[in-house]
């Protein structure tokens, strides 16, 4: 229905029936194709009525709403009342008695569409990644002149009354200072910021970054504006200050690969969760809990979202922080603990020395990672040694302590600056025994893809013979393949989708001239197809042709037949990626031929391999974020294993204390590496069952193949209030 609300209430040409083409080329479009407008109308009774109508008169009784909290506000009051708008529109005569009772019931789906990620219950709402990636975007382009001059930067971005925004953008830079509307500075912040800012400056850092969010407020509910904060720095410290205001950009540009894959997942979920739908079911909100689909009461989310409002009027701000969920919470609490560093005297010192390391190839978002854990780690009171060049670096001794202001800037920067090695340490065992004997290393942390687990494997094997490995080691996988067995995401995934992503669209636009070519797309990731097929998901791609579902000729064969039936409708080109190692003889080259030959006189085809550059450029906001949050809580683990054995000089044998930290479903678990041996197929390095196959049906259908897709593992609502005895994963 184009013009939102506008459009119901309107009617006539402003509800049209969409069919497959006219939605087929708008995956890649930011903004909205059919509108949005808010609608006065729509809310009196008057033009409610009005939209009641125009939705009988075409035997619409199920709605999907996509919007912030004001328009599934709205679409829950319409439902309610409902049934007594057809009674009014009976007794006036405008419907019969029979459509009354035909069309006695409306259903109502929400999504959250907002970039502010200000609504309860779901851990991300549709925009908000991409609206990141503009703000990060600018953040980079400021970071480089600033290089070249001694400046402070104030960067204004959108979020009146959530803070979201600017917090994530502030961790995933390094900002030297955040203003939210949730958390107010204290009293006296005015003074705390000028003395930070100068003690920056005094650490030879060159640039300072201030965030503000348009709604920052401080204790007494007065605003806090990005003028002000200017005025302050130049008559206190006379730094020279510039202010950007981002305004609208942050609403436009391309949606990201993580916002076009969450938009998809939560449109099937919508929609199966309307075909579920009887008169009994409450209107319903799709949101994302973890990495999982769920489905909330919408009435209930709208209330908890309206009280974080009710709390900031209140000046409850705590109560603010804690209802805007985990996520928020633990972004807050992350970014205190990274940005602020406490004095020397003030941290109690553990005597423990910690190691970091880099394994496998480079992944975007290992400095990040690694930028967190010398952070908490120094917070911790615990010495921080980075190690060079994986496990060969090891061996040859390439330790060196590393200190909190060695890592600032880190968070931005692509691959490894530590630098990284394939090597696995079986055959340097002895040498890094000695290693970590001289630098006494006592807990390890190891930032990597496969070739890290597989090292995990062999250090907790050579336990025996070296005490020296008996000591807590975890590892963050850091890979963009995402093949490590233990999570279901690892850093650097989301950056090599956003590269496969954007080549795929200007690949897509340069075919917009030509008309009829189809497009054969090589990506990396070894065995594993994940992306492969999210990518396919992400670009809207006719088929994906990965290791995981075998396929023969028949298959591309089908496949070709699906191309050329395609070919006569108005959407004239094609998109196909294949995973690099799906087959070992229907190679890029074979299926470029096979399709060449086949679609003669059809449609011509190229053909391209994306290589490295899926490695490189600027890690992702999600992966900045993402490296940040899963390194700080490795730490976490490795301060408290290392505070349970204090004065115990006890070794560490258990299993429990080698572990990979990741992500499942909806929670952040601690696996040993011996429970994953089980899990894993380690001739094609890949773990035995793998999520996103779930989502394999999902793409088929998109490219209108006939295929059944399951949905979420519970058809319920939940409740709201979803703190289990696991720790949650926020992503």
């Amino acid at each position: 229905m184009p013009k939102g609300y506008q459009g119901m209430v309107d009617g006539g040409s402003n509800i049209v029936e969409a069919d497959w083409e006219s939605v087929s080329s708008i995956l890649q479009v930011g903004g909205t194709i059919i509108g949005s407008a808010r609608c006065k109308a729509f809310r009196s009774r008057e033009g409610r009525l009005q939209a009641a109508r125009n939705l009988v008169q075409l035997g619409i009784t199920n709605l999907c709403v996509i919007g912030g909290d004001g328009s599934l506000t709205g679409a829950n009051i319409f439902r309610k009342e409902w049934s007594g708008l057809l009674e009014e529109l009976a007794q006036n005569g405008q419907i019969n008695k029979e459509e009354v009772e035909k069309y006695s019931y409306l259903n109502v789906v929400g999504m959250v569409g907002s970039i502010d990620n200000d609504f309860c219950g779901t851990d991300m709402t549709i925009g908000t990644d991409s609206a990141l990636h503009r703000i990060i975007e600018v953040i980079d382009a400021i970071m480089t002149t600033a290089q070249s001059h001694q400046r402070t930067f104030v960067l204004e971005v959108m979020g009146r009354h959530c803070g979201y925004l600017a917090l994530v953008s502030a961790l995933a830079c390094g900002a030297d200072w955040v203003f939210l509307p949730e958390s107010p500075p204290e009293e006296g912040w005015q003074e705390n910021m000028c003395v930070k800012l100068s003690e920056n400056r005094a650490r030879k850092k060159r640039l300072n970054i201030i965030i503000v969010a348009e709604g920052a407020i401080d204790t007494q509910n007065k605003p806090i504006t990005s003028e002000q904060i200017k005025e302050l720095v130049v008559t206190q410290l006379g730094y020279d200050t510039r202010v950007t205001i981002l305004g609208h950009v942050q609403r436009g540009g391309t949606p990201s690969a993580f916002d076009r894959i969450l938009a998809s997942r939560m449109g099937v979920e919508a929609v199966v969760a309307l075909l579920q739908a009887t008169p009994e079911t409450p209107a319903c909100v799709v949101s994302l809990s973890g990495n999982q689909a769920v489905r909330l009461p919408l009435v209930k989310c709208v209330q908890m979202t309206q009280d974080v409002q009710k709390a900031m009027d209140e000046r409850r701000f705590k109560d603010a922080v804690q209802l805007r969920g985990r996520s928020f919470e633990n972004n807050l609490n992350t970014y205190k603990r990274l940005a602020i560093k406490m004095p020397d005297t003030q941290i109690p010192k553990s005597n423990c020395n910690v190691g970091v390391i880099n394994v496998g190839a480079p992944a975007a978002g290992m400095n990040a990672a690694v930028r967190a854990a010398v952070r908490v780690g120094i917070a911790d009171g615990h010495k921080m040694f980075a190690v060079y060049d994986g496990f060969e670096g090891f061996a040859k001794g390439q330790i060196k302590e590393i200190g909190w202001g060695d890592v600032g800037g880190w968070t931005g920067q692509g691959g490894s600056i530590l630098g990284t090695k394939r090597t696995l340490p079986g055959k340097y065992l002895t040498e890094i025994a000695g290693q970590m004997r001289t630098h006494s290393i006592n807990a390890l942390l190891i930032i990597g893809g496969f070739e890290a687990y597989l090292g995990l494997l062999e250090l907790s094997a050579a336990r025996e013979k070296h005490e020296e490995f008996c000591v807590p080691m975890v590892m963050v996988p850091a890979t963009v393949s995402n093949n490590v067995p233990g999570s279901d995401f690892s850093i650097g995934a989301d950056t090599a989708l956003n590269t496969i992503t954007d080549t795929c669209d200007r690949i897509k636009q340069s075919a917009s001239g030509t008309k009829r070519r189809v497009f054969i797309i090589e990506t990396m990731g070894g065995y594993c197809g994940y992306l492969a097929n999210m990518g396919g998901l992400a670009a809207g791609a006719d088929a994906a042709y990965i290791f995981e579902e075998p396929f023969d000729i028949r298959d591309l064969q089908a496949n070709v037949e699906h191309l050329t039936e395609k070919m006569k409708t108005t959407i004239q080109r094609g998109l196909v990626l294949r995973n690099e190692s799906c087959s070992e003889n229907y190679t890029t080259d074979f299926i470029y031929q096979l399709y060449s030959e086949e679609g003669k006189g059809v449609f011509d085809c190229r053909k391209n391999v994306l290589g490295h550059m899926q490695q490189g450029g600027a890690p992702s906001p999600f992966d900045r974020n993402f490296g940040t949050k899963m390194s700080a809580r490795a730490m976490q683990w490795i301060t408290t294993k290392l505070k349970e054995s204090q004065g115990k000089g006890r070794r560490f044998v258990s299993d429990d204390s080698i572990c990979v930290l990741g992500i499942s479903k909806r929670n952040l678990v601690f696996r040993p590496v011996a429970e994953l041996k089980k899990e894993t197929d380690f001739e094609h390095r890949i773990p035995k069952e793998q999520w996103w196959l779930k989502l394999r049906p999902l793409m088929k259908i998109l490219a209108k193949y006939k295929a059944s897709f399951e949905v979420s593992d519970s058809e319920e609502l939940e409740h709201v209030h979803h703190r289990g005895h696991e720790e949650p994963a926020a992503i």
